[in-house]
């Protein structure tokens, strides 16, 4: 049994290294924790459990945590820097039609919560795809 597990673990550490999606990772530790159980115990019924509920418990519990401490999922450019920067408007905004704002040289297709006049100073609250998001300031 143990090269049954041997294979089953190299299977999920080819899916890990391909998805990088932080998944069966936790079943590639439980499925050396079974493997390892198969050396002492001959019940496949019991391995298999430790299999899966290790696997589920490990999943649970440290997925989220260790998520958010790689930050998996989440890259910054250096666009990201024009956030709270300030810029003039160049195209009229309204809530139902984009306008045009500059700013740090670059004119951005802007959206705002409000209407905005030619002119006016705004600064930017986020980067939504292509667009950023404004709001005036006085």
């Amino acid at each position: 049994m143990v090269w049954i597990w041997l294979s089953i673990v190299i299977f999920l550490i080819f899916i890990e290294v391909t998805t990088v999606g932080l998944t069966t990772v936790w079943f590639v530790v439980s499925g050396i924790i079974s493997m390892i159980l198969s050396l002492f115990i001959d019940s496949v019924e019991i391995e298999f459990a430790v299999f899966v509920l290790g696997g589920v418990f490990l999943l649970i519990t440290t997925r989220p945590y260790l998520l958010k401490k790689l930050k998996v999922g989440e890259s910054k450019t250096n666009l990201d820097r024009i956030i709270g920067m300030k810029g003039i408007v160049s195209e009229d905004i309204s809530y139902l039609s984009p306008g045009e704002v500059k700013v740090d040289g670059k004119r951005w297709t802007a959206i705002s919560d409000i209407d905005i006049k030619k002119g006016s100073t705004v600064e930017v609250l986020e980067i939504i795809g292509v667009k950023i998001k404004v709001k005036e300031i006085d």
